[in-house]
This record gives structure tokens, sequence and C-alpha cells, in this order.
């Protein structure tokens, strides 16, 4: 992970020009096109159509407003776990411009922290706290999808659900989460080679994590939670406009199941989120037209806000990058003194 980090001629190729920016979201536009034209043309879908033919403008507006919330939950949560002095604005413009990454890039996720590592880095960033926090930021985003997995998947299976497929993946989610939280426990001394340096890293990133998670950061807490949590509630909206929120349950054990989906190395996830998000609610008994339906506006603000905010954020960064302060003396100014 510090390789990676500290790879800048790899980084700064996800940087586009304007002229590969145009190019990245005429492909999203694209895709979102077919998909559209798929819908409103193709035998059997009737049941789509009619969902989004009627479906209420109000709560699609609200899906928007949430979807937007979720997204600045993410700058909230960048700027707690990279360094809570960071001015907002350059938060804001990085934060944004890696959301906007994931959906431009078909890099499965990876490119945009990438590119957020490659900014900070030139705004003078150590790449020991830089690398540290990377894998800190992952783990606690990550850990709040996990943590839902746990909750929704035994509470269905207390519910009666069937426990393959509810209990199943609370273990699951469980056995990720310890097995994580022992990695800082067996990785703690140095190590020779490439490999064993990543491991030091990865303990290192692993325990800044647990160390901000317990210390409470309001920033961090409200933007780890909130980015997963509106993202869900913008989903509901979704449904509710069409008329079928599922169990709140159900919704968010599919919620997490289904983004195994995006994972599919493809620009924003487009085909995989959509499939695997759709499977998951028809799994947990969501009627196949309800969960199409729902998932296909849900995505359609998930995919087009960040890329619009991030496609602007990317474009304005190497400007904000030219007049960012010193982020190393800003971060960590006792090591600067020391210098």
């Amino acid at each position: 992970m510090s390789a990676y980090a500290s790879d800048e001629s790899a980084a700064a190729a996800l940087l586009p020009d304007r002229r590969r920016l145009a190019l990245r979201l005429s492909l999203v536009a694209g895709v979102i096109a077919a998909l559209a034209f798929a819908v409103t043309s193709m035998p059997g879908l009737g049941d789509v159509r009619d969902r989004l033919a009627e479906a209420s403008p109000g709560w699609l507006a609200a899906a928007a407003a949430l979807q937007l919330a979720s997204c600045l939950a993410f700058v909230a949560a960048f700027r707690g776990v990279f360094c809570h002095r960071l001015p907002w604005r350059m938060s804001y413009e990085v934060g944004m411009a890696a959301q906007g990454t994931n959906v431009l890039l078909p890099s499965g996720g990876a490119g945009g922290l990438a590119l957020a590592a490659w900014a900070l880095k030139r705004a003078g960033m150590p790449a020991d706290r830089l690398a540290r926090r990377t894998i800190a930021f992952y783990v606690l985003t990550s850990s709040v999808n996990f943590l839902t997995a746990v909750v929704a998947g035994l509470a269905l299976a207390i519910g009666g659900g069937a426990l393959l497929w509810t209990a199943g993946p609370a273990v699951a989610a469980a056995l990720v989460i310890g097995l994580v939280l022992a990695v800082p426990r067996l990785f703690t001394r140095p190590r020779e080679g490439r490999a064993g340096r990543v491991l030091v890293a990865l303990s290192g990133g692993i325990g800044d994590a647990v160390r901000l998670a317990r210390a409470g950061h309001p920033l961090i807490l409200a933007g780890t939670i909130g980015f997963m949590a509106f993202d869900l509630l913008a989903l509901g909206a979704a449904f509710t406009a069409i008329g079928a929120l599922p169990p709140i349950g159900v919704l968010a054990l599919a919620y997490v199941v289904g983004q195994l989906g995006g994972l599919i190395p493809l620009p924003g996830g487009i085909g995989g989120a959509e499939g695997g998000l759709i499977a998951a609610l028809v799994l947990y008994g969501t009627p196949l037209g309800a969960a199409a339906a729902a998932v296909l506006a849900y995505r359609a603000f998930q995919l087009g806000l960040p890329a619009l905010l991030g496609a602007l954020a990317v474009a304005r960064l190497p400007r904000v990058l030219e007049r960012a302060p010193d982020v190393g003396a800003l971060c960590e100014p006792r090591r600067a003194a020391l210098a």
C-alpha cells in the first residue's frame, strides 16, 4: 500500500485532461442511456416501465438529496481521517475528485483512493502517514457495511429467515471483522521485502482506524456512518417513490450483499452493481419488477451526482493543489518543527 501511495507517476495518470474527462463522462452517459433504452423498449420489462412512469417526483427528489448528503459525508470522513486541519475547500475538492474517479474509471473503487493519495502527497503529506490513513479510511468506511450485515443478518435470522441467506452473511461479515482486527497483532515488527513493508503498513493503517474509532471524533463517526446511511436511505427513497418499500432489514442486508457486484472493474460498476443489488433484493423476497425499477432510479442518482461533481472537482484539482498549504506542516506540526 505504501508503494502505491508514493508512486506519483502511476497515480498522476488518474488525473485526466479535459479531453479524457469528457470521454469518460460520455462513456458513463452512454451506458446509462443504453440502460434507459433497454428499459423503455425491451419486451418483458413492462412492469418496470409502468413503475418508473408512476414514480413520485417528490420521493425521487428526496433520493437525489440523500445521495448528495452521502457525497458530502464522504468528504467529511475524508477530512476527519486524513487530517482534520485540512481546509474544507481542499477536502471537498480532493474527496469529491476521488468519488468521481471511482465512477469515471474502471478501477473497482481503487482509483479514487489512489488519486486522493497522489493529491495529498503533492501537497506535502508524509508517505508513511498517507499510507496508514489511506488504509484507515478504507477500513472505517467498509466497517459500517460489515457491521450492517451483522446486525441486519442476525435480525432477519431471528425473525425466521433462511439461515443460509441471513445468518450466513452475518457470520461471514463478523469473521472478516475479526480477521481485520487481528492483523495489527500479527504484523508489528519490520519485515524485509516489499510484501513485508506492505503488511506492516496494513497493520499500521488498521491500528490507526481502531484508534480513530475509539477516539469518537464526531466528524469521522458522522462521515463514515453518513456515507453509507444516506446512500441506503436514497435507495429506500427510490423504493418509496414507486410504492414498494421492503422491510428495513431486508433492504439493509440486500444493499450490503448486492454491493459485491460493484467490485467488477467497470466504470462506476455499471451493470455489475445493478445486477448484484437486484439479485440480492429478489433473493430476500422483493418482487423483480419493483427491485429493478427502484434500483435503476437509485443508480441514476448514485452515478450521476458523483460523476458530475467529481468531474468538476478533477478539473479544478491542479489549481487547488497549486494553492494548497503545506499539508505536512499543517497535519503534523510537531514533526515539522523537529525537522
